[in-house]
C-alpha cells in the first residue's frame, strides 16, 4: 500500500500514514471509516526536511510497539541511502545502512531484494550528495 492506508498504533493512541506499507496475507483492518491497518510487516518512510525528525523519533517509537512489524526503512530523498531496521527480538532492532547506487537492499521478512538503483530510478537529486 502506498501512503493512502493509515496504520493504527494502539499503544500510542494514534494513526499514521506511512509512505509505503507491506502486509503478508490478509490485511487486518478496523471497522472505522476510513479503515486502519493493524498488521503491517514492513513500513517505509521517505525522508524530507519537514518529516525527518518525526519519522526517526515519534513514528519509529510507536511503530516498534506493533507486534506484526518486522522491518522499518528510512529512505533518504537526497542520496542513495536507506536505513534498514530489522526486528531481532520483541525489543531489539538491528540497523543496516545501504548506500550507493550499487547496493542491494535485502528485506528478509518478505524474501525480497531490491537494488537501490531501482529504488531511486526516477529520482533527480537536488543536491550533489548522491553516491
Amino acid at each position: 500500500f502506498v501512503s493512502q492506508l493509515r496504520v493504527l498504533v494502539e499503544e500510542c493512541d494514534g494513526y499514521f500514514y506511512p509512505d509505503v506499507v507491506v502486509v503478508c496475507g490478509e490485511p487486518q483492518l478496523t471497522d472505522s471509516r476510513p479503515p486502519s491497518l493493524l498488521n503491517p510487516i514492513v513500513i517505509i518512510e521517505v525522508l524530507s526536511e519537514s518529516t525527518e525528525q518525526r519519522d526517526r523519533g515519534e513514528k519509529f517509537a510507536c511503530y516498534r510497539t506493533l507486534p506484526s512489524l518486522q522491518e522499518y526503512l528510512i529512505v533518504s530523498s537526497s542520496a542513495y541511502s536507506v536505513e534498514h531496521y530489522v526486528r531481532v527480538t520483541p525489543d531489539k532492532w538491528m540497523l543496516t545502512i545501504y548506500q550507493g547506487s550499487d547496493a542491494v537492499l535485502e528485506l528478509p521478512s518478505i524474501r525480497c531484494s531490491v537494488p537501490l538503483r531501482e529504488v531511486y530510478a526516477r529520482t533527480d537529486f537536488v543536491s550533489p550528495t548522491h553516491l
